[in-house]
């Protein structure tokens, strides 16, 4: 592999697959609990019967509190990336995440057969929803990194896992749903599912070192220091040997050419470490695209899943598969879909003042949300009865999110200097996050408008 200029083929698009593995992998934790909504507020109804009428007890505000410590964690950490990376290897951060995650995974699915109390079984999924969460944002964020060692279209086939892993977890609800089985059982299955999704992107993972392709780029930025680093020496060891062998004249002439091969591998060295401009600088270049990524995924967790998902059919025969195929279904593959376009549409361009204000036309779903069938509600009417008008909106809500989130985690590394390019991608990871903490948030007052 050493000294190897021309990167080895991808045999199989066995690194391809590997990394769209591991794209949803990191985002299973988030999916499969907010997909499995209906079985969490099922086993925290405290509905009661009295003289006939039903009494509703407390509510927990599910949706709304596993929104918003699914997506805390993912801010904590990437706030505390700089440090944690310096800390612990990259093998222990992915490795050691992804085994935790498929623990938590084995005692939810553990969870479903042990009765318990509404009040003990909320603070329990709670402090598994925000560990689960906490280990998946270590992990997603060491994979952005790591994938950005490969090719660029690996970081959009990584994306491409992640944009699926929400479509996977619908389509196991609906299995689940769908089957015969009672609900305890389909719920086993369903959680069950995650532990084997977990358990395949671990050996993805580990898969990696040993596929050529993967050794090449995986290995690279190591092997250039150790390699500059033996070359030097070896070049400094050729400076002192001549003057070591040579007479007066020939160890000044040996000393004046190698010294030149030394102060120019010196400098060659220095041009590729050139300095990076600082934070406030590349913050200064890429704002508008900051600004954007944020507003998008504080729209979107507005009102997703903490109001879409109380959203009821007209239908009632159909009623147990309406929030897994309308809310959760179709907004997963909109998204996939709105993601996957840009590959081929990049409209409006990056300078566009264009760009910026279709973003922020995009609070208009969150009325147009919150005016649909959701049930129960005490201060807004309905407008929108009908299940066709709520699956188009969230038609375009999906599609708009993924396009939107897409186009500016990708238009704003081409902002800055090829040099700056890492530290502008980890800035726009942090607004990312800010919006969904954001979102997560304003979902309690809005969901409390309704």
């Amino acid at each position: 592999m050493k000294g190897r200029t021309n990167p080895p083929v991808d045999r199989g698009y066995l690194v391809g697959i590997a990394f769209f593995i591991l794209g949803l992998g990191t985002l299973l934790p988030w999916n499969f609990f907010m997909t499995a909504s209906l079985y969490f507020q099922g086993r925290l109804n405290t509905t009661e019967w009295r003289n006939g009428t039903a009494v509703v007890g407390k509510n927990y505000y599910f949706n709304n509190w596993m929104t918003l410590l699914s997506q805390l964690p993912l801010l904590l950490f990437t706030l505390l990336n700089s440090i944690l990376y310096q800390r612990i290897s990259e093998a222990i951060r992915i490795a050691g995440s992804l085994v935790f995650i498929l623990l938590f995974f084995i005692f939810t699915a553990v969870l479903v057969k042990v009765p318990m109390d509404p009040d003990r079984f909320f603070s329990v999924t709670m402090a598994t929803i925000w560990f689960i969460n906490s280990f998946g944002a270590v992990l997603q964020g060491s994979l952005f990194g790591l994938v950005g060692l490969l090719p660029q279209k690996y970081s959009a086939i990584f994306m491409s896992g992640q944009g699926l892993a929400g479509t996977f977890a619908a389509v196991a609800m609906l299995l689940a749903i769908g089957s015969d089985a009672d609900s305890e059982t389909a719920a086993l299955g369903y959680f069950i599912t995650p532990c084997v999704g977990t358990l395949v992107t671990l050996i993805s993972y580990l898969l990696l070192p040993h596929l050529e392709f993967g050794q090449f780029y995986l290995g690279k930025s190591s092997n250039y220091e150790a390699d500059t680093s033996d070359e030097l020496l070896k070049e400094k060891g050729n400076v002192q040997n001549g003057h070591a062998n040579g007479g007066p004249a020939d160890s000044q002439k040996d000393a004046e050419a190698d010294g030149t091969k030394v102060a120019f591998l010196s400098m060659e060295q220095e041009e590729r470490g050139q300095s990076k401009a600082s934070v406030v600088e590349v913050f200064k270049k890429i704002w508008v695209m900051a600004f954007c990524v944020t507003f998008v995924f504080t729209v979107t967790l507005s009102v997703f899943p903490a109001v879409t998902a109380d959203v009821k059919t007209i239908f009632h025969s159909w009623d147990r598969f309406f929030i897994a195929v309308c809310c959760f279904l179709t907004f997963n593959l909109g998204d996939w879909f709105g993601r996957t376009v840009t590959t081929f549409v990049r409209w409006p361009a990056k300078e566009s003042r264009l760009f910026p204000g279709l973003v922020v036309s995009r609070v208009l779903f969150v009325p147009l949300l919150m005016l649909c069938n959701v049930q129960s509600r005490a201060y807004l009417p309905v407008f929108f009865y009908h299940d066709a008008v709520f699956t188009v909106i969230m038609v375009l809500f999906s599609v708009s999110s993924g396009y939107f989130v897409c186009l500016s985690m990708s238009y704003a590394p081409q902002l800055v200097e090829p040099k700056d390019a890492e530290t502008a991608g980890a800035l726009m990871t942090f607004f990312l996050a800010l919006g969904l903490s954001l979102g997560a948030a304003l979902s309690f007052p809005l969901r409390a408008l309704v």
